[in-house]
């Protein structure tokens, strides 16, 4: 496995661990208090811990060797798996806080026990902030200096980008949620807590849309990251057996990389030379980018047909 997907594994298991027990203690929380804003943060843990187990099948699966049906591998099916998590997080997660939250609104209940509720969601707050840092801590391994909004919207591992995305949502429905519980108690009003669930469930909802955009994308077909296809572009280029590069496709397959070249190379004295050259220059590539698995490379001349 890839270092970068050693990275994922290790921030989807901070997550698992963090969102286990902040789930068990969201449960309990919630039977004692009657709080829906509670349970539908509960309900989020227990969606998030099902995402990441999602996750770790998906890195699984993308580790089995090629075969005739799948000649390029099963790279991709993360892209799969990341895209079920958005599903979850949206229906299971989001939508079913809103709909707690509406039932409450029409039913409003006497919250019991606030302090258990506000004590719970502030540990979840420290569990859940350990495993945001997890996660961003391998993000700025492999950020290159971009800001984390840009790197969300470039990167192609999708498992990371997942976890990060879950993170982000958990801890603003966790501070939404001890805001809701905090002025039912302090008012007596249970309609800040219906409230307060309502809004876990739209932002979540939100997350999921980013997420799934971005997944969207991966399934069609993204290319690598911008600053890695200029950087293959530029190393072709500077070899002494290319004159120009006519044309560059990478095609990101989930750790691993597809390139095509459509280069002018320069004169060769014979065909067995001209295939060498292209040989050294596909090998070059390969060894300074070890996860472009395949290289296709195709000699032209400019003005050829891409």
């Amino acid at each position: 496995m890839s270092s970068s997907s050693d990275g994922s594994t290790r921030a989807i298991f901070y997550a698992l661990g963090a969102n286990g027990g902040i789930a068990i203690a969201k449960f309990t929380a919630a039977m004692l208090t009657g709080s829906g804003a509670m349970l539908a943060e509960a309900i989020h843990s227990l969606a998030d811990c099902t995402n990441q187990v999602f996750l770790l099948v998906g890195i699984r699966e993308a580790r089995k060797p090629t075969d005739a049906a799948h000649p390029m591998g099963y790279g991709r099916v993360v892209y799969f798996w990341a895209m079920m998590v958005a599903l979850l997080l949206f229906f299971v997660g989001g939508a079913f806080s809103v709909m707690e939250g509406i039932d409450h609104l029409r039913h409003p209940a006497e919250l019991k026990s606030a302090t258990i509720a506000l004590v719970v969601l502030g540990v979840s707050v420290a569990l859940e902030s350990f495993s945001l840092y997890g996660a961003m801590r391998e993000i700025n391994k492999i950020s290159n200096g971009r800001n984390f909004f840009q790197w969300f919207r470039e990167t192609r591992q999708s498992e990371l980008m997942v976890v990060a995305g879950e993170d982000i949502a958990a801890l603003a429905g966790l501070a939404v949620a001890f805001v809701a519980v905090a002025a039912t108690t302090l008012t007596g009003n249970p309609l800040w807590d219906a409230l307060g669930s309502i809004v876990v469930g739209v932002l979540l909802m939100v997350v999921a849309l980013f997420v799934t955009r971005e997944v969207k994308a991966m399934i069609t077909g993204e290319s690598a990251a911008p600053e890695v296809r200029a950087a293959i572009h530029a190393h072709i280029e500077a070899q002494p057996e290319v004159d120009s590069v006519i044309n560059l496709i990478t095609l990101q397959w989930g750790d691993q990389l597809m390139v095509a070249v459509q280069a002018k190379m320069e004169p060769q004295p014979s065909d067995r030379a001209l295939v060498d050259a292209i040989n050294t220059v596909e090998a070059s590539i390969q060894s300074r980018w070890p996860q472009a698995k395949w290289c296709f490379f195709e000699p032209d001349h400019v003005g050829g047909v891409d």
